[in-house]
C-alpha cells in the first residue's frame, strides 16, 4: 500500500543565493586549478614548439649556406620567426671555438688552425642553444653538459682513394649582429681557397681536434661524435707543437676546401 504524502511544502530553507555562491566558488576553482597546472604546461609547450620550429629553421639557413658554398650561389635570403628567444651572429675572429687540421707524412704537412665563427639562436626559456658552426647544425642544454648535432657538415672520405675531404666554412658579419621576433637573414659569399696534399706513397696521417675557451658554448662532444662515428676516425693526440688532444685517420690525400660567408642581416 503506498503512503501517500499530505501536507504543504516548507521552503523557508531554500535561498537563491546559497546557489550563487555554490556555482560562482565552483567556477573560480576550475579557474584557479586551469592556471594553477594548465596555463604553465600551455607556456612549456608554445617554449618547445618554437625550440623545434627554429631547429628546422637553422637547417634551412644551413641548406642556404650549402648553396652559397658548394652551388657558388652569391646571396641567399631566408626570412623567418625567431620565437622565445634570439638570433645572434658571433664573428669568427671573436669566436671562442677552434677546428685544428693537422697532417703527418703528407708533402707538405698541414697545419692548420681556424675560428669558425656561428650563427647562434639562444633561448632563454627552454635554457637550449641551437648553433649552425662550420656547416653543422648543433644543439646544448644550458643546464647540462654534452651537445648533439642535429645535422652534420659536408666533409667526407673515400675509402676507395683514401682521400678525405675536409669544408671549412667561417662565418663573419660587419658587427654585432641580433634579432628577435620575425627577422631576415642576409647571407653572401666571400673568399673562397682551396688546398689539396697527399703522400707520395701508402698513407700518412690526418689530425683533426675541436676545442673551446668557453665552457658555457662547448659543442665539443657533438664534433667528437662525428669524427669518430661518422668519419672513422680515432682518439690520438695532435703532433707537437700542438699536442692537443683530437682525432686521426689515415689517408693518402687530404682536401681542405675553406669559404668565408658573410652574414648581411639577420
Amino acid at each position: 500500500m503506498a503512503l501517500i504524502r499530505t501536507g504543504k511544502w516548507n521552503n523557508n530553507g531554500v535561498s537563491e543565493s546559497i546557489g550563487f555562491l555554490l556555482i560562482f566558488t565552483m567556477v573560480i576553482a576550475g579557474i584557479g586549478l586551469v592556471t594553477l597546472y594548465g596555463y604553465p604546461l600551455l607556456l612549456q609547450q608554445q617554449v618547445s614548439a618554437d625550440e623545434k620550429i627554429m631547429e628546422k629553421n637553422m637547417i634551412v639557413l644551413q641548406n642556404d649556406m650549402k648553396s652559397l658554398a658548394y652551388k657558388t650561389v652569391p646571396y641567399k635570403e631566408t626570412s623567418l620567426k625567431i620565437g622565445s628567444g634570439s638570433l645572434t651572429v658571433f664573428n669568427a675572429s671573436n669566436d671562442a671555438s677552434t677546428l685544428e687540421v693537422t697532417t703527418a707524412g703528407f708533402s707538405p704537412d698541414v697545419d692548420y688552425s681556424f675560428n669558425p665563427g656561428d650563427l647562434r639562436y639562444e633561448s632563454v626559456s627552454a635554457q637550449t642553444d641551437v648553433s649552425l658552426q662550420n656547416g653543422a647544425v648543433l644543439s646544448r642544454n644550458l643546464l647540462q653538459s654534452g651537445s648533439v648535432m642535429l645535422a652534420e657538415p659536408r666533409w667526407f672520405y673515400d675509402s676507395v682513394t683514401n682521400t678525405l675531404v675536409i669544408n671549412i666554412i667561417s662565418i663573419n658579419s660587419t658587427g654585432n649582429i641580433s634579432q628577435t621576433g620575425i627577422g631576415t637573414v642576409q647571407m653572401a659569399l666571400g673568399e673562397t681557397s682551396y688546398n689539396e696534399t697527399s703522400v707520395s706513397s701508402g698513407t700518412g696521417d690526418v689530425y683533426v681536434a675541436y676545442s673551446t675557451s668557453d665552457p658555457s658554448q662547448d659543442y665539443s662532444l657533438a664534433w667528437n661524435n662525428y669524427f669518430t662515428n661518422t668519419l672513422g676516425m680515432t682518439p690520438a693526440t695532435l703532433p707537437p707543437p700542438s699536442g692537443a688532444p683530437g682525432y686521426k685517420l689515415a689517408a693518402r690525400t687530404l682536401v681542405i676546401k675553406k669559404f668565408d660567408v658573410n652574414i648581411k642581416s639577420v
